[in-house]
């Protein structure tokens, strides 16, 4: 199953990390918008009941737009990427896609964690995770996670509820996003963002999450 969103929040802008390959996707005013390619990943981890499950990310990029307000402390960035999830046998799961973002603090440790739970992994602890959508306001120090799905249903009582996932069964599922925003604004030093695809797998003998992480990225 194949969910395409466009939407979140709208911040401000800075440039790609000096390791990563960038190009400029307007030309002249050095205020253009920069593309970064990322690399995407993939994860394989064999569950205690020996279940494989398999995560990849592809055509994984950020758009880093300049500031709308202006200053240092906005950035702004566009986020597209793919994941794919494959569990052995018929069992199923969901695929919760998101980013963390910090603001002078190193995110390379990862720190996802379970809907509505908090988001850790590195210096200090992040912020709780387990909303959907990317406008945050983050001082030194800081890290958040938000989740890229917002999915509109009706609950068990047939009352409108969101949710951060896409649910699959049948041995496979995958989700892709398209221009995704991140919003980050209050941070007036160097900022960082990765994305994070968690799988939440059910079998019949093992409930169990694993998480695959894509590259950091500078927010400028």
């Amino acid at each position: 199953m194949m969910i395409n969103r466009k939407s979140m929040a709208r911040a401000a802008g800075s440039v790609a990390a000096a390791t990563m390959a960038v190009g400029l996707l307007s030309t002249g005013a050095a205020d253009a918008d920069t593309f970064v390619p990322l690399p995407g990943g993939e994860i394989t981890k064999v569950l205690s009941d020996g279940t494989v499950v398999n995560i990849k990310m592809v055509g994984e990029s950020a758009t880093i737009n300049p500031s709308m307000g202006s200053t240092p402390a906005h950035r702004n960035a566009w986020v597209s990427g793919s994941a794919q999830v494959s569990v052995s046998g018929d069992g199923g799961g969901k695929i919760f896609p998101g980013y963390t973002v910090g603001c002078q603090v190193n995110i390379a440790g990862g720190g996802a964690r379970a809907e509505g739970e908090a988001a850790t992994g590195w210096e200090g602890e992040a912020e709780a995770a387990g909303a959907a959508g990317g406008e945050l306001t983050l001082g030194p120090g800081q890290a958040r996670s938000f989740y890229v799905l917002d999915l509109e249903m009706p609950d068990d009582y047939g009352n409108e509820s969101h949710k951060t996932r896409n649910a699959f069964q049948g041995g496979s599922g995958s989700v892709t996003w398209a221009d995704e925003t991140i919003g980050l604004s209050g941070c007036g030093g160097y900022a960082q963002a990765r994305s994070f695809v968690s799988v939440e797998v059910e079998t019949d003998n093992v409930i169990s999450w694993v998480t695959l992480w894509g590259q950091p990225f500078s927010l400028g």
